[in-house]
C-alpha cells in the first residue's frame, strides 16, 4: 500500500495517475476529498483529514509500505521551523510506529552549501529531511530547484501585461524542473520495493536557464512579448505579507530567494542521474500555452 499526502497539490495530481496506471494500491490523505476528480476518488482509498494530524496518520499508515511526503508549509505558520519540522513530527512518529519501510519526500536543493542554514524555507525543508531520516526508514529525498510550474501563479499579470516578476538576477542561469518530472521520479521510487538506505536525489531539469531567457522562450511560444520585471527582496517579502503570509513565512520566502540569488541551487552538478527531461520550452508548449489560452 502506497500512501500519498497532498494529493490535490500539483505534484500529487500528477503523481496519482502514474501510480494507478501501474495498478498500485493507493491511499490518499486529503483535507477535502471533493477536490479529487471522480475518476481518482473511485480508484483510491481516501482518508479525510490533515497529514499533520496524528490520528489521521495512524489511520492512513495502517498496513502501508511506502509513504509519499509533501509538506504544505502553512503560510501562516509562526516560524519556518514550525511549518516544516513541527508539521512533520507526527508523521515521523507514525512512520516508526507503523514500520513504514520506504519514504519518498519532496525537499529542496542546498544541503552541503554554505547557505543551507540561512536559506529560509530551504533551511526548514532540510531540517524536515533530517527528522524523516532519523526514523530509520529507507528514504529518497527528491531535492528540487525552482519549479517551472510556479510561473502559473503569475498567470493574470502574464495575460494582462505580458510580465512576470522575480527578485533573482535576470541573467542568472539556474536549474528549473517541471512538476511532471518530479512526479515521474517519485513514482519510480514508490513503485519499487528494492531500494534501500537514505539518499538525496536532485531533480535539475535538462538545463540551467535565466529569467530573461525564460521570457524569450515564453514570448516565442505564446507569440507575444513577455518581459521579466525585477523586484527587490524587500518588495518580494512585502508582497507575501500582503497575501496573508505571517511575517516569519514571508521572511522565509525572501531568505530562500536571496540564497538562490547567491547560487544556492548550483551546488550540485547535472549528470545523467540528476537531470530530468522536460525543457522549459517543452513545459511552455505543453503546460503554459494551454492555460494561457484558456
Amino acid at each position: 500500500m502506497i500512501v500519498v499526502t497532498a494529493p490535490t497539490s500539483r505534484i500529487g495530481r500528477a503523481l496519482l495517475p502514474l501510480l494507478l496506471d501501474k495498478h498500485a494500491a493507493v491511499r490518499a490523505i486529503a483535507r477535502d476529498p471533493s477536490k479529487l476528480s471522480d475518476d481518482i476518488r473511485s480508484r483510491v482509498e481516501v482518508i479525510e483529514g490533515s497529514h499533520g494530524d496524528a490520528v489521521t496518520l495512524d489511520r492512513a499508515l495502517l498496513g502501508a509500505t511506502h509513504l509519499f511526503w509533501l509538506c504544505p508549509a502553512n503560510p501562516q505558520a509562526t516560524s519556518v521551523e514550525e511549518a516544516y519540522v513541527g508539521f512533520t513530527k507526527p508523521a515521523a512518529k507514525a512512520i516508526g510506529d507503523h514500520g513504514i519501510a520506504r519514504v519518498v519526500s519532496i525537499t529542496a536543493l542546498g544541503r552541503g552549501t554554505v547557505l543551507e542554514s540561512e536559506a529560509g524555507l530551504v533551511t526548514g525543508s532540510l531540517a524536515m529531511d533530517d527528522l524523516l531520516a532519523a526514523t530509520g526508514a529507507h528514504l529518497r529525498a527528491l531535492a528540487m530547484p525552482s519549479f517551472m510550474d510556479n510561473l502559473l501563479w503569475q498567470m493574470p499579470v502574464l495575460r494582462e501585461k505580458g510580465l512576470f516578476f522575480t527578485p533573482l538576477p535576470r541573467d542568472l542561469a539556474l536549474p528549473a524542473c517541471s512538476v511532471s518530472d518530479i512526479a515521474s521520479k517519485a513514482a519510480r521510487f514508490l513503485l519499487d520495493d528494492t531500494w534501500a538506505g537514505q539518499e538525496e536525489i536532485p531533480v535539475l531539469g535538462p538545463e540551467n536557464i535565466s529569467a530573461d531567457r525564460m521570457a524569450e522562450i515564453m514570448g516565442e511560444v505564446l507569440d507575444r512579448k513577455i518581459v521579466c520585471s525585477p523586484l527587490s527582496f524587500e518588495t518580494y517579502e512585502a508582497m507575501f505579507v500582503k497575501q496573508g503570509y505571517s511575517a516569519a513565512m514571508a521572511a522565509g520566502m525572501a531568505d530562500m530567494m536571496r540564497a538562490k540569488a547567491n547560487s544556492l541551487d548550483l551546488g550540485v552538478a547535472r549528470t545523467h542521474d540528476t537531470a530530468s527531461p522536460t525543457s522549459f520550452r517543452q513545459w511552455c508548449e505543453t503546460v503554459l500555452q494551454p492555460v494561457f489560452g484558456s
